[in-house]
């Protein structure tokens, strides 16, 4: 199950759907371990890591000013 992790005060936390907690039956104030697969966060930034950097056009559009 892939899960994002909130703001929760000072901490982060997740939610874990309903369904899975029926599923597994377990609920509020159980006890269960959890392992924990970090996935590569993708930003807008990261989208154009070792992309060739950005040249200004050498043209004027100065009808446009």
């Amino acid at each position: 199950m892939e899960v994002e992790l909130k703001e929760w005060g000072n901490s982060l936390g997740i939610i874990l759907p309903a369904e899975t907690l029926r599923e597994f039956g377990v609920g509020k104030g159980d006890k269960i371990d959890i392992s924990i697969v970090a996935k590569k966060r993708i930003d807008g930034f990261g989208v154009c890591h070792g992309a060739k950097p950005f040249k200004e056009d050498s043209e004027s559009h100065k009808e446009f000013w």
